[in-house]
Formats: structure tokens, sequence, C-alpha cells
């Protein structure tokens, strides 16, 4: 059997004269004497009763909802489970990412070194171990850049050398290389320490202050390194979020009060209403959600649920509320008071309305984002009095069987 709250288009939170007034008027559509040419009348007929009879019955309403509460709750676990799964494998992706990260600057702290031993005399030649290591990291394009910038360097050099002696370029270049290997390896050092996001800062800091020291094929290779590692990427892979609903009520829509929400790894988050939020409303909440090594951290993803209010449904932005009305008033017109959103509101209910007649009442629904409201829809319900009155018992049998006096 499909959804019996569908099939009589209530909500789940519906009273019982709504679901009975929603029979009503889907069984009279429906019936098979007024769709003769339909041959799916008879069956849509049947299922509206037997809709009617599940809701109708609070025993039997009570099991379905049960049933569909358990069917949410192991959907939601499912979820869960599915999103533990994808933080392990990302996880292991940033684990294996830090490893790479630490292999690059073991090459970088192997090759300063290199150049400091070897000093002027092989400065070309660090240029082009440089480049190798380039292309064996990053590849030909990489490469192609780094050797573009060395030719570069050699020609400014040969511009200066009149102005230098050999031994003061060699000193300088020894002095460098000992700066860089110290501060290359020091860096190397602190990145077995940290998480995956530190270890990724502390790699394009160690990039930065090396590239100021070491020949330009090297200080290329180092700002490839920061780019492919830099905690600043945006590359970078970001975690998953982390999904969670918030039940709140109606006041806590109007007066965009501070909620809490229970994530599922069991740590809570608040955070404020914003201004166009209703049932079913999606808040995202930027870098709230899980906090992998390696990488971005994922969001916090809040789907709001409005809960059952005595006083109002809730369809979009609008309110709605019930009004009932005696057969007299409803004939001729009445002056009535109804709960509003802000306190009581007086209303006029023109003669002759009947349950099919609604009163709208404008800005006193939900808060949009663009700051208006939305509507009160008063829906009018005639009701018989409590107790059989004998006139109007005979003026109703009157009025059936024609006999006007």
């Amino acid at each position: 059997m499909r959804d019996p709250y569908k099939i009589l288009g209530v909500k789940r939170d519906a009273a019982a004269d709504e679901i009975k007034a929603a029979w009503r008027n889907m069984a009279k559509a429906a019936h098979p004497d007024h769709n003769q040419d339909d041959p799916t009348a008879t069956a849509r007929f049947a299922e509206i009763g037997r809709a009617y009879e599940t809701l109708r019955d609070p025993r039997k309403r009570s099991l379905f909802d049960n049933a569909v509460r358990m069917a949410e709750a192991k959907k939601q676990e499912q979820t869960i489970m599915q999103q533990r799964q994808a933080a392990r494998e990302a996880a292991a992706r940033a684990k294996a990412a830090q490893a790479n990260a630490e292999r690059v600057m073991e090459e970088l702290a192997r090759a300063a070194q290199k150049t400091a031993a070897e000093g002027s005399r092989q400065q070309a030649g660090a240029g082009e171990g440089a480049e190798e290591m380039v292309e064996r990291i990053f590849g030909a394009q990489a490469r192609t850049a780094a050797g573009g910038q060395a030719r570069a360097q050699n020609a400014q050099n040969q511009q200066t050398q009149y102005q230098q002696t050999q031994s003061q370029q060699a000193q300088a270049q020894q002095t460098q290389g000992q700066q860089t290997q110290g501060q290359t390896q020091a860096e190397a050092g602190k990145r077995t320490d940290g998480d995956a996001a530190d270890t990724e800062e502390e790699a394009g800091e160690a990039s930065n202050n090396a590239a100021a020291n070491l020949p330009l094929p090297l200080s290329i290779l180092t700002s490839l390194v920061r780019r492919f590692t830099g905690a600043k990427d945006t590359g970078l892979e970001k975690a998953p979020d982390e999904v969670t609903t918030a039940t709140v009520t109606i006041d806590d829509v109007l007066k965009s009060g501070w909620i809490t929400a229970s994530l599922p790894e069991g740590r809570e988050i608040g955070f404020a209403l914003p201004a166009g939020t209703t049932d079913g409303h999606e808040i995202r909440l930027k870098g709230q959600g899980f906090k992998l090594p390696g990488m971005q951290r994922g969001d916090a993803v809040v789907n709001i649920r409005i809960a059952p209010d005595p006083r109002f449904t809730v369809d979009g932005f609008d309110l709605h509320a019930v009004l009932p009305l005696s057969i007299e008033n409803a004939v001729l017109g009445t002056e009535a008071r109804i709960d509003g959103p802000a306190g009581p509101l007086d209303i006029t209910v023109p003669a002759w309305s009947g349950s099919d007649k609604t009163i709208r009442i404008s800005g006193q629904g939900l808060p949009r984002d663009d700051g208006s409201r939305g509507d009160l829809v008063v829906e009018l319900r005639i009701i018989l009095w409590e107790k059989p009155d004998d006139k109007i018992t005979d003026l109703m049998r009157s009025m059936r069987e024609g006999l006007f006096l």
C-alpha cells in the first residue's frame, strides 16, 4: 500500500477532522458513479478508502508512523556509515599525500647540499640537476619552464661577472648553500610531527625560505613544490560533509533563534536561524564538518524540520490556521478572533462562507530572506452544535425535502 498521507494529500501531523474532510472530498471526486468512463476509478476509490481506514484508526496510524520512522532511521544510519567510509578513504589519501610531500622535501635537501659542495664551478651543473629533478617529479612542462629561467639567469651572471671576483662568488655560494641546507633540513624535520594541514603549511614556508638563497633553477623547483603541496592550493581535496537534522519550533523561526544541532560524530554546533528558513530548508555551515589530515575541512549541512504546532501548520512561508464556524455564523457572517504569530487578531467572516473559504492575512507568516513575510491563511470549518437542535433539524429536513413554509 502506498503512503496513506500522500494518497489523501494531508501532512503527517494532520488532525482527525482534516483527514476526514480530505477523504470526503477525494472520495466524492473519485467515486465510480461520477467517473464511469474511467476504468481506474474503482481502484482509486478503493485505495482512498483503505488510506482513510488506516489513518482514522489511532492504532493503525501509529503502527504505520512507527514503521516509517524505523525506515527513515535505517536510511540515515546507512548514510552515516557511507560518510564514515568516505572519511576513512580520504584519510588514506591524505596520508599518501603527506608521504609524497616528505619525499619531495628530502629531494630538496639533497639537492641543496650538493649545490653547496660543488660551489661556483658546478653552478651550471646544479641547475641541470635541478631541472632533472623537476622533470622526474613534475614532468616535462615544469622542466621546460625551469630551463628557460636558468638560461635567463646565466645571461645575467655573465654581466655581473665583470664586477665580482671568482673568490667572492664562490664564498657567497658556499654561504647560501649552508643556509639553505640548515633551513631545509629543519623544515623537513618539522614535517614529520604535525598533522597533514600543518605539514602542508610548513612545506610552503620551507619552500619560500629556500627560494631566497638558492640558485635560480633550484628556486624554481621549490616554487613548484610549494605550488603542489601548499596549504592554500586550490586543488586541495575537501573532506566529506557532515549531514544532520535539527527540529525547531515556529517561534524559533519567527525570532531567528539560536539553535544547537548534534552531528553524527557526537559533536554539537550552534548557529542562528537565518531569514528565509522554512520546513525542509538546508543550512550549510562552512568548515564545520569532518576534519581530516591533509584535506580542507568539510562543511556541516543541517536540514531544518519545523515541529508540529497546535496553532498553525506550515506551507512554505505561509502559516495556516483553522477557524471553526457554526452554521448560522457561516450563513450570516460574523466577527471572530484568532491566535496570530504575534498575538490575537480580529477578522471578519463574510456572509455565506463555506468550508472551502479561506481568509488571507498578509505579512503574518514566516520571514523570507528578502525581508518580506509570508501570509497567515485562515481556513474556515463549519461545525455542528454539541447537542442536536430541533429547530435546526426541522429546517434542514424542510430544505432537503422541499417543504418550505
